[in-house]
């Protein structure tokens, strides 16, 4: 990732050292990613609003049209490992420009897409471009910020990626009142185009990275696992039998992580510099417990967003502009509570934040699912929120406490491990979720009932799946503890986090009691 032998990493030790990450140059780079990811991350809440107008232009049904997140998401999870061989072997400048050139591209073929099939390879290759921008600006973070302000970056960074996600909505839903589909893309390019000259511009100095190589077994292992994970879990409604059914295709994905992981763990012995996932940070408690918590919490969390617009579209018979509108004051909420939970973080630790943010997901979800098709329009907006305010409690402390109980080389593994993660799970769970609704939704069509009546029930079963998720976020949260203090010459401190001092195998030491 960022090696201390740049000149660029000089000014970031210098600032470490430092009371506050001050620097003009490290606060110049944490900017310009943080308006990439800003970019990236508005273009793909556009069409969680957008589902059910392009399932209507294509088509097509709400199982194939999930793939356009779904498949987002998939592709992203794919990639992202690879972010930290990318990410040793080209300059920040480099890096940056290669990812949203391909962002560009992809979102130049979402535009222009004459087929459904010609729209979702366009989502594929806009995710590969994405996919490099949320680890580079996560692992530039821990690299270049100190430890005692962590918090309160991260804070700030939700604040401007949190106001992405909830303008997305909005703002697809202002387009498709005025204008086509395809206009959703077309305003996106002029923007992530003057984001590639200038960040091309003040990125200009960093040096070149090293070289590296990649392990292309593992890449093709993490593909098919994902892929048939997550195929699996978006087949089980159907029930197909035979080779292309949905058992074959989660026992193959099973199979193909077992491997990938018996690998990295044979590479981390005999030649580290081909590990594709350092899965050794695994070993660490206070990182692997955020991190399932993370992973848990994106499963209920996306699941549920994209239920929701179909909800109150197709069942509710609200526009796309006043379902987006009504989606804005939970993403609104969440961005701006942000820096103050970063600060909160700096002052109290996690468990203190995690624990209310767990409790208050878990009763707004049950909310959602109990209520959804029944509430006012003003009590969804009031669960929706809650859940809003519960996650930015959420995302932040563990964000930062996972990351910082990670020795600094370890840091861009856990980081592409938190968003491979991230994006498997809320994969696994759209798919997850909507063929719990096709599938109630068909049987009680079978039954008798309407076809509003019956998607009604189906998305009130996709909202209990996804309920039922929080639990495993709530009692996750119980055990979130803070980061130890780093002091990275310390050989004992290093052995309490549970990692070896000379960058092998090593064994995983247990922590001592906080």
């Amino acid at each position: 990732m960022i090696r201390e032998e740049t000149s660029l990493s000089a000014s970031v030790q210098a600032t470490t050292q430092a009371p506050s990450p001050e620097d003009a140059r490290v606060r110049l780079v944490l900017r310009v990613l943080t308006a990439a990811a800003f970019v990236v991350i508005l273009n793909e809440t556009l069409m969680l609003n957008a589902l059910p107008p392009l399932m209507a232009a294509f088509g097509v049904d709400a199982g194939a049209g999930q793939w356009l997140t779904t498949g987002f998401m998939l592709t992203m999870a794919v990639v992202i490992p690879m972010t930290g061989w990318l990410l040793k072997r080209l300059s920040i400048r480099s890096a940056f420009l290669l990812a949203m050139s391909v962002f560009i591209v992809g979102t130049a073929t979402a535009a222009f897409a004459p087929t459904f099939s010609v729209l979702l390879v366009g989502r594929v290759i806009q995710a590969s471009g994405t996919a490099v921008m949320m680890p580079l600006l996560m692992t530039t973070i821990m690299t270049m910020v100190p430890p005692e302000r962590r918090g309160s970056v991260m804070g700030n960074l939700t604040l401007a990626i949190s106001v992405a996600p909830a303008m997305g909505p909005p703002v697809s839903g202002l387009i498709l009142q005025l204008a086509g589909w395809r206009w959703l893309f077309l305003l996106v390019l002029p923007i992530a185009a003057a984001m590639l000259v200038g960040g091309g511009r003040l990125l200009r100095g960093s040096e070149p990275g090293r070289e590296a190589r990649l392990d292309v077994p593992s890449a093709l292992l993490t593909a098919i696992g994902f892929g048939g994970l997550v195929y699996g879990l978006s087949a089980l409604g159907e029930g197909a039998p035979g080779p292309a059914g949905p058992g074959t295709s989660l026992t193959v994905g099973v199979i193909a992580l077992a491997v990938f992981a018996w690998r990295q763990l044979r590479l981390a012995r005999r030649d580290e510099a081909l590990v594709f996932l350092d899965l050794r940070a695994l070993r660490v408690t206070r990182y692997a417990v955020p991190l399932a918590l993370m992973c848990l919490a994106f499963m209920a969390l996306i699941g549920a967003m994209l239920l929701l617009p179909i909800l109150l579209q197709e069942v509710r018979g609200f526009s796309t502009l006043a379902s987006g509108l009504m989606l804005m004051p939970g993403g609104l909420a969440m961005g701006l509570l942000g820096p103050t939970v970063g600060r909160l973080y700096d002052r109290f630790g996690p468990r203190p934040l995690v624990v209310p943010g767990g409790i208050g997901l878990a009763t707004g979800m049950t909310g959602m699912a109990l209520l959804a098709t029944q509430v006012p329009w003003w009590g969804l907006v009031g669960l929706h929120v809650l859940v809003s305010l519960s996650l930015a409690f959420i995302f932040t402390p563990c964000f930062t406490a996972g990351l910082g109980a990670l020795p600094n080389r370890l840091y861009s593994h856990g980081s592409a491990m938190l968003g491979t993660g991230q994006q498997v799970a809320a994969a696994a769970g759209t798919a997850l979720v909507v063929t719990v609704m096709e599938t109630r939704a068909h049987q009680l069509g079978v039954g008798g009932l309407g076809e509003v009546e019956a998607l009604s029930g189906g998305i009130g079963a996709g909202l209990v799946v996804a309920t039922a998720i929080t639990v495993g976020v709530l009692i996750l949260a119980l055990f979130v503890r803070a980061s130890l203090p780093e002091r990275a010459d310390d050989p004992a401190e290093r052995r309490d986090q549970g990692h070896d001092t000379a960058g092998g195998a090593g064994t995983a030491y247990p922590e001592p009691v906080a």
